[in-house]
């Protein structure tokens, strides 16, 4: 039986499976005849319904003593992840330990702790938070508010009414991770090439790579697709890069062991909680995690909301650039790191653009980039040719994709198991000898081999990152009836609950009008450049135009320039503490689902 993916009205969020909703099944049955040797103890549960364990002279409510109250079970994060009935988790109502109230807990604690035992809350916002907070706040009747201006009041209200150390966005933890991305893909082209086909989808050096920021992808790949995992990237997400900066390199300068750094990330998707919850980001010398807890971007404006601080209002010196250090500073504060460091390519990092503007940098002849769109905007095909003569095509140099929501996530899951041999949804058995071409017909009829997929820009959620499930919602009455991938929602018919109109947290997940106006608020005046400046000169944005070439882009390849050097001194003082074994990288494994469907008792 082929493996499905169960979509539902609420787009790409997976239905949990029958094993997290199997019924208690309760028997209603005669006084029964005690069986030789059968337990003494039985459960019963009061009139206020709590449960007792208790044995044949226990009475509960009556004069003898009452049987052991039991409590209540608790499912933690990691038996969240360790079941294999559900896929993601946007509405992930199991997730006790990762949310604001755990972070108000904390620096509740934290503050009447003593010295000694005290630790350092530090706080690391993503961009598409940022863009998804300003496009909230922002009003038509006046100028936008940037990601700039947002940055600058979650500081304030960050350090002066939750009483964090240190705020930082995680931009310069991307610019990390893409450079780390383009060396695993040099390494892996240069692999493939050399090693023989029979070995080619082994120890993670498979062809296509594909991109591994996402963790509802990288979730739905290890329990549904556990034959992909090896084409998948091994380098860590932003958020993990960045919790390896704060609790290693920061926590060393600032003369810090890991576990005594609380470190809480801001993200615009609930999925990043199952992902610094991995036992891969665990340090199990010091007992702590590389991100403590992970938060929302509507957890965020919940907790503004509730101390009572307006994101509206602006704050001193917010338009104001903090002037970025160099790599001999001592001590890391706020603005030790480069702050909104600018991409180009897509608003979910630019991964794939990163890879073809290295590509055009380094290749000895011009090369010219085609797109072509597929099925809608979230599937697109970018191919890198050899300029030829108009009436010849040139010779294809690298083929890629972006491919965004799970509807065309399926389709690219397919395509990359035809190009490579692989039978999708069979995990290892379902390898094949060699490789499976793909063949088209030329002009003249003669079959001819087509380029598979070199590289893969996955995102679980349709429109990509600014459109997470943990994002700032846009009001009811907020543009078209459409969701993201152009299909009509009735929402109350399809039991999605909304809130009174009138408050500011109605609504719904998945508009097109508002993604575009938060799309539009993260590419707004952004201070440095993209990560690898093109030979002209100019960055290509997100909506296709050519950024000026002048004083301001000397300046952000000024501060890119600066973002390596810190890179390397980081790298080099990451490795000589000995704090990491895999700079930067990461492992999957294939989640073995122990829950037969059709053995399920109903």
């Amino acid at each position: 039986m082929a493996f499905a993916l169960t979509l539902t009205d609420l787009n790409d969020f997976i239905t949990p499976s029958q094993a997290c909703i199997k019924p208690v099944e309760q028997i209603i049955s005669k006084t029964e005849e005690k069986q030789p040797g059968s337990a003494s103890n039985e459960i019963r549960i009061d009139h206020n319904g709590s449960y007792y364990e208790v044995n044949g002279a226990t009475l509960i409510g009556g004069s003898t003593t009452p049987g052991k109250k039991l409590e209540q079970a608790q499912i933690s994060l990691n038996d969240c992840l360790a079941c294999s009935g559900c896929i993601t988790s946007a509405e992930s109502v199991l997730i006790t330990l990762q949310s604001h109230n755990e972070v108000l807990s904390f620096l509740s604690s934290n503050a009447t702790a003593d010295v000694a035992s005290r630790k350092v809350p530090v706080i690391s916002i993503a961009p598409q938070s940022l863009a998804s907070l300003a496009a909230s706040v922002s009003s038509p009747s006046s100028a936008p508010i940037t990601p700039q201006q947002m940055l600058h009041r979650l500081r304030a209200f960050c350090k002066e009414v939750l009483g964090f150390d240190h705020v930082f966005d995680t931009t310069f933890a991307r610019h990390v991770a893409l450079r780390e991305h383009v060396r695993e893909f040099i390494e892996r082209q240069e692999e493939y090439r050399l090693k023989d086909q029979a070995v080619k989808n082994e120890g993670g050096t498979a062809l296509p790579m594909l991109a591994s920021a996402c963790p509802g992808w990288i979730c739905y790949a290890e329990k549904a697709h556990p034959e992909m995992l090896p084409f998948i990237a091994r380098t860590q997400s932003p958020q993990q890069v960045m919790g390896t900066l704060v609790k290693h390199w920061m926590g060393e300068k600032w003369g810090k062991q890991p576990n005594e750094i609380y470190h809480v990330s801001v993200m615009p998707c609930y999925d990043k909680k199952l992902e610094a919850s991995r036992a891969d980001f665990y340090n199990e010398a010091y007992s702590t995690r590389d991100v403590d807890c992970v938060i929302t971007t509507g957890e965020m404006q919940l907790l503004a909301q509730e101390k009572g601080w307006d994101l509206s209002s602006p704050v001193p010196e917010e338009d104001t650039l903090h002037p970025s250090l160099t790599t001999s500073s001592k001590l890391v504060s706020d603005v030790s790191l480069p702050e909104l460091m600018v991409h180009s390519g897509s608003s979910s990092g630019g991964y794939l653009q990163s890879i073809i503007e290295h590509i055009q940098s380094t290749s000895s002849t011009p090369l010219s980039l085609s797109v072509k769109q597929i099925r809608n905007a979230d599937y697109e095909e970018f191919v890198l040719r050899r300029e030829a003569e108009p009436a010849a095509e040139g010779k294809i140099v690298f083929k890629g994709a972006k491919c965004y929501g799970f509807r065309n996530l399926q389709n690219v899951v397919r395509k990359v198991g035809k190009e490579t041999g692989v039978r999708v949804a069979m995990g290892a058995a379902g390898k094949l000898k060699g490789q499976a071409a793909v063949l088209k017909r030329g002009r003249r009829g003669q079959e001819i081999s087509e380029k598979g997929y070199d590289y893969i820009e996955v995102m679980a959620c349709p429109g990509g990152c600014v459109n997470g499930g943990g994002q700032v919602k846009p009001p009811t009455n907020f543009g078209a009836v459409e969701d993201a991938e152009g299909y009509s929602r009735k929402w109350e018919e399809s039991g999605v609950s909304l809130e009174d109109n009138s408050g500011p947290l109605a609504a719904k997940w998945g508009n097109k009008e508002w993604t575009k106006r938060v799309e539009n608020v993260y590419w707004h005046d952004l201070p440095t450049p993209p990560a690898s400046p093109t030979s002209e000169n100019h960055h290509m944005t997100n909506s296709g135009e050519k950024e000026d070439a002048g004083y301001d882009s000397e300046i952000r390849n000024e501060i890119v320039m600066m973002a390596d050097r810190l890179l390397i001194d980081v790298t080099d003082e990451l490795y000589r503490s000995g704090s990491q074994r895999n700079l930067f990288r990461t492992n999957y494994r294939a989640v073995e689902s122990e829950v037969v469907g059709l053995a399920v008792k109903w």
